[in-house]
């Protein structure tokens, strides 16, 4: 896997709101803030761009609620920010893709020439996997870090439900089934991102 010189960490809902088990349920991936963070570190130490996406929920009673403590960022990110050699964006958002966010992620990376990103983040198959799409069919090359993302169970029609390990399985093989995204893991990124 060859990890271009620009190539693009899109961090997307690292917040604190995502904490609140009793409003979500059971999530997955344990070692999932900790692999975010690896990622962050890489791109920042290499001067590569970070784009931060923070989801400003206009839903009642969501955790991500804007002026609510869980829209900001979980600690972890927020002491980050800013502290990377390369390009840094924030953008906003109020639906689960970056790409329709403020400011125009589409923009932002044709300005800059970048056609490679890395998505991680919350969740696996809500506001991540809908970005990564996009990037798809946008014609991006679109690199899913799944063990740096989290999600949580789900009920959907007909009484179905779905573990998170069992929607993320889903995620992973629809991206790349599809033909959206390549699924990897962190520690391939990291190694392909520092390799010299």
């Amino acid at each position: 896997m060859e990890i271009a010189a620009n190539a693009a960490l899109v961090v997307v809902d690292v917040q604190q709101g995502f904490e609140e088990l009793d409003f979500w349920g059971v999530r997955n991936h344990p070692e999932a803030d900790g692999n975010i963070a690896s990622l962050i570190d890489v791109w920042q130490a290499t001067g590569r761009p970070v784009v931060f996406a923070r989801h400003d929920s206009d839903q009642p009673g969501s955790p991500l609620g804007v002026g609510r403590p869980g829209n900001g960022f979980k600690e972890y990110v927020e002491r980050r920010r800013g502290k990377g050699a390369g390009a840094e964006l924030l953008l906003t958002k109020r639906v689960n893709s970056a790409f329709y966010g403020t400011p125009d992620l589409d923009a932002w990376f044709k300005e800059a020439g970048i056609t490679q990103f890395v998505v991680t983040g919350i969740q696996t198959n809500m506001c991540v996997e809908t970005t990564a799409r996009m990037g798809g069919n946008l014609g991006y090359d679109v690199l899913f870090a799944l063990d740096a993302t989290y999600t949580f169970g789900l009920e959907g029609p007909f009484g179905w439900q779905l573990t998170a390990d069992e929607l993320a399985r889903a995620t992973a093989v629809s991206l790349q089934g599809g033909g959206f995204a390549r699924v990897v893991r962190t520690e391939e990124l990291v190694a392909a991102a520092t390799a010299r």
